[in-house]
């Protein structure tokens, strides 16, 4: 981190790329997630008193414009202080100012839970015993870890991957998934490797309206990719039947993660009362 006067004497776009680079700093300290030698270490003021004098800086800033002012002096003298929104807020606004805009392996994620407590050992998972998906040629990292995290989130018990969805292991799919590839069961399979005594239906296109669909205690959900949605082999194995999202509006499409995640609450809702959640 540097010292605001220090930065007083910096000019231009100099002086917005060492604030944005400063303000990202002082949100990772914040949230906790500092690496060792980059956390707040200025004795003559406090981390808030710091972040404040910084965002007067931000104010100061002639190429801001009238309504980005307006917002981040609602912050800068908002009751109590905020210091990690007004951070996220300055630097957003740096950004734009720059031309540079945060991309998704920018962000700065909030701390959660680990899969490993303080003595080293595995925290278990509750799950609903059976309830898995089954991702087909999904080749976007980031649609990938939403779809770990939202089944985790949900109780799904395992992921499977077909042969040619990208590795869960790349690194933003591993920042998307919120840490959630670590605790997922989840294992490659060609279409005809899945178990074969277990109901497998596709989220598609031209099925049964999500309200209508009977949901199987125990099965496995086949989505498919963006551009081609569910496979015609897929569609075939999916003998338990197709269930489809009803939408509205001139595109009618969803992120192939949040149709996920609305099919996951609405399959939760349908066994939570019969199938009891497991621990492992």
């Amino acid at each position: 981190m540097i010292d605001p006067g220090k930065l007083f004497q910096l000019q231009g776009g100099q002086k917005r790329r060492k604030l944005a680079l400063t303000f990202g700093v002082l949100e990772r300290d914040i949230a906790g997630i500092a690496e060792k030698d980059c956390t707040y270490d200025f004795p003559s003021m406090t981390r808030a008193e710091y972040t404040g004098k910084l965002a007067e800086l931000v104010l100061a800033d002639p190429a801001l414009p009238p309504d980005a002012a307006d917002e981040l002096r609602a912050l800068v003298q908002a009751e109590p202080f905020d210091e990690l929104r007004v951070c996220n807020c300055a630097r957003n606004h740096l950004l734009a100012i720059i031309g540079t805009f945060p991309a998704e392996w920018d962000l700065v994620i909030a701390p959660h839970a680990s899969p490993i407590d303080e003595n080293g050992i595995v925290r278990s998972r509750e799950f609903y015993t059976g309830m898995c998906v089954y991702a087909e040629d999904i080749r976007s990292p980031f649609n990938i870890g939403s779809i770990f995290r939202t089944a985790e989130a949900m109780g799904a018990e395992k992921v499977y991957l077909s042969p040619f969805c990208v590795d869960p292991g790349q690194t933003r799919a591993v920042r998307s998934s919120m840490g959630c590839i670590e605790t997922m069961g989840f294992e490659r399979k060609k279409l005809d490797e899945l178990p074969a005594d277990t109901p497998v239906f596709a989220l598609e296109t031209g099925g049964t309206p999500l309200e209508e669909f009977e949901f199987p205690e125990k099965g496995i959900c086949i989505i498919g990719s963006e551009e081609l949605g569910v496979s015609p082999q897929a569609l075939s194995r999916a003998s338990y039947g197709r269930v489809t999202i009803p939408m509205k509006g001139l595109k009618a499409s969803l992120n192939v993660g949040v149709a996920f995640g609305i099919l996951m609450q609405k399959w939760v809702e349908s066994v939570r009362k019969s199938a009891p959640l497991k621990h492992e």
